[in-house]
């Protein structure tokens, strides 16, 4: 004789695991795995054994210069340096680094990853992260300042929506509209910011701060992606 209330709990766990198959799980990953390197990093101030002043301040360098892109170490060609630009992807700068890239991919990331599918989906990401990452560095081939961030490979995903999704809404903080929460069309909002990264791009040097270029970088190699591999298959509602 077969339980029935056995076989309904087998169908209900079976239809749970295949919906948490079918998530961007990718996605919810990377951010995971982002969070997960910060929190055990000396940068988070978890860590006691970090120390503070100016302990703490030399351990975060370490860290930084070990797992992040230094271009004129990185244009030396040095076999150490080659996977720098995929270890500094995982590498944030601070709490609010940290959570203004993981915002951006999660609002982002699910839907392009639902486009794509999970495995290609995770070699755009990172490859558009390690080509922003490289052609900052090719930019600045002499610079000694190191360079930390998923912002470039974020940076992809934005590009790909765009051609993606360029009508769905989102909804977005204008700092001239006194940051009222409002929604736009997703090409406004795209265009808006990449031409802000563009702008800053133009006067940003290689010191330190926020490395604009790879933002464009890696926003252009996106969208070119996602024009070549899915052209005439974007969004129409």
């Amino acid at each position: 004789m077969i339980d029935r209330r056995q076989t309904d709990w087998r169908k209900a766990a079976l239809g749970a695991w295949r919906g948490a198959r079918s998530g961007p799980a990718v996605t919810y990953g990377l951010i995971a795995a982002c969070c997960f390197t910060f929190l055990i990093s000396p940068v988070s101030g978890l860590d006691p054994g970090t120390g503070t002043g100016d302990a703490a301040l030399a351990a975060q360098s370490a860290y930084f210069h070990r797992w992040g892109v230094v271009p004129a170490e990185l244009m030396s060609s040095e076999p150490r340096t080659l996977l720098t630009p995929l270890t500094a992807l995982f590498v944030h700068g601070s709490w609010l680094h940290l959570l203004g890239n993981m915002l951006f991919l999660y609002v982002f990331g699910a839907m392009a990853e639902e486009r794509m599918g999970a495995v290609p989906f995770l070699l755009f990401y990172l490859g558009c992260g390690y080509l922003a990452l490289l052609g900052y560095a090719a930019a600045y081939a002499s610079s000694e300042q190191t360079l930390v961030g998923a912002s470039g490979a974020i940076s992809g995903v934005l590009g790909a929506f765009l051609h993606l999704f360029p009508r769905s809404r989102v909804t977005s903080l204008f700092p001239f509209l006194f940051f009222l929460p409002l929604r736009f069309p997703a090409w406004i909002v795209l265009v808006f910011w990449f031409v802000l990264q563009w702008l800053a791009a133009r006067t940003a040097g290689s010191g330190p701060g926020v490395a604009y270029l790879a933002h464009v970088l890696g926003f252009a190699f996106g969208f070119l992606y996602a024009w070549g591999r899915y052209r005439g298959r974007v969004q129409r509602a």
